[in-house]
């Protein structure tokens, strides 16, 4: 009869953990929702086999570099804004 009464013991110690660890759970993911869901975006969005460490710095380009694309559009724009001057 002792072990009975032990065995019982130990499984409500065990649904007693348990509930507590699941209420828990609950109010932390109710209580930093917010944050949470940018989190799990912002993994979502991220690319695991991408390493930021071997991405080389000279295909990146930084706010000064041109690129030919960027001059034409610019040089059209100035011919662009020459014209209505001219015609005003």
């Amino acid at each position: 009869m002792g072990g009975r009464d032990r065995d019982r013991g130990a499984l409500k110690s065990v649904l007693v953990v348990a509930g507590g660890l699941a209420l828990a759970w609950v109010t932390m993911e109710t209580a930093f929702k917010p944050w949470l869901d940018r989190l799990r975006s912002a993994m979502a969005r991220s690319d695991p086999t991408a390493d930021p460490d071997d991405v080389d710095t000279a295909d990146t380009p930084t706010i000064g570099d041109k690129t030919e694309e960027d001059v034409v559009n610019v040089e059209e724009e100035v011919k662009t804004d020459k014209g209505i001057q001219s015609s005003d």
